[in-house]
């Protein structure tokens, strides 16, 4: 568990360090760029697709996986907005408040324990 505590801070890390070095050389403009490969058609678009889909799917994880609870609701548009750089933080918190137990980290607490 050490070991995956570990990956997950030195990717967030990596994507804090690059996410804050590409805003000083070309400043927020993701939306327009992001929206417009996908408009385009082109594989820099259908990555950005699929990255979009990918981040609808851990945003319904994360809701799904607090029971659709008021808190769930809330952290699934951050997931889908905030994606690796709110996930990433998101499991490692998850990995310490479970003591590493990953049937609760992916389940949540009353599913694992529902066996």
């Amino acid at each position: 568990m050490t070991g995956f505590r570990i990956l997950l801070a030195a990717m967030w890390v990596t994507l804090l360090v690059y996410t804050g070095m590409v805003i000083a050389e070309h400043g927020m403009g993701l939306v327009p760029i992001f929206f417009g490969d996908i408009a385009r058609m082109a594989w820099p678009g259908q990555f950005n697709l699929d990255f979009l889909l990918f981040l609808m799917l851990a945003g319904l994880w994360t809701a799904w996986r607090n029971d659709f609870s008021p808190l769930g609701l809330a952290l699934a548009p951050v997931a889908l907005f905030g994606g690796a750089g709110f996930m990433l933080p998101y499991l490692l918190l998850l990995t310490v408040q479970t003591g590493g137990d990953m049937r609760a980290v992916l389940l949540g607490r009353r599913r694992a324990a529902a066996g």
